[in-house]
């Protein structure tokens, strides 16, 4: 769900629902593993490894799992070989959702996925269908309470950043990728606490839902977040506070 103005809200939402800690710290070594084997095992070198660990550290993954996580993407441990897919279509209401995959069984991945579009009343789309939509941008968080809008600014442009938005609660600071490490840290070594950072996919557009049209959408991106093999689930919709507040209350 993430990669929208709503953002923020889902993230939190997502967080809560991913309590299953073993789930979610599975997913996690996963997205270490195969960021290592695409990009190499050295942190300061790899980016989107980077990123996957200090998302994997905050996570409270433990560090010799995390470690020996990237021992099996660079070929020092033996390790299963994941693949990585995304597969793309349409939600009710015509939202775009695009859904990362990392599997060791494409037949079951692709099989999963089409139940669960089928189930709620969505449809795949074919590759390129959707994904023109999205931009993948680093995405850090931080409290609005811990610093002003100007001095955040400030910080976060002389690093790379290339924009910052209000989040009701929180700033987004976002930048390309490759800076998201660089960014990251330098509003750290500033003493300013992060609620999140990692990298998404944005989209250019967005379409506005109201309660009626939010339900069936947040059903579909929830059971496919539910899914072992998936990593990320991103989408263009957006809704407003009251109605997240009130979705989120039951």
């Amino acid at each position: 769900m993430s990669g929208h103005s709503k953002w923020a809200t889902t993230k939190h939402q997502k967080a809560a629902k991913d309590k299953v800690r073993g789930k979610l710290f599975a997913k996690l070594i996963r997205q270490v593993e195969v960021a290592a084997r695409e990009g190499g095992g050295d942190l300061s070198a790899n980016a989107t490894l980077r990123a996957m660990y200090d998302k994997a550290r905050e996570a409270s993954v433990p560090l010799d799992t995390i470690e020996r996580a990237i021992k099996r993407g660079t070929g020092e441990l033996e390790g299963v070989t994941y693949e990585t897919l995304t597969y793309e279509g349409y939600a009710p209401g015509g939202v775009a959702v695009l859904v990362d995959v990392l599997t060791d069984n494409r037949n079951r991945a692709a099989a999963d996925v089409r139940r669960i579009f089928t189930k709620y009343g969505s449809s795949l789309a074919e590759p390129g269908a959707v994904s023109w939509m999205f931009t993948k941008r680093g995405i850090v968080l931080v409290p609005k309470a811990s610093v002003s809008e100007d001095d955040l600014l400030a910080l976060a442009l002389q690093e790379g950043a290339e924009d910052l938005s209000d989040q009701g609660d929180l700033w987004q600071v976002t930048s390309a990728p490759s800076d998201l490490p660089r960014v990251r840290a330098a509003i750290e070594e500033a003493g300013l606490p992060i609620d999140s950072a990692q990298m998404t996919m944005e989209p250019s557009t967005t379409i506005e839902l109201d309660r009626a049209g939010a339900g069936p959408v947040l059903k579909l991106l929830d059971a496919l977040e539910d899914l072992d093999d998936v990593q990320e689930v991103h989408s263009n919709f957006d809704v407003p506070d009251d109605v997240m507040a009130e979705l989120a209350a039951g």
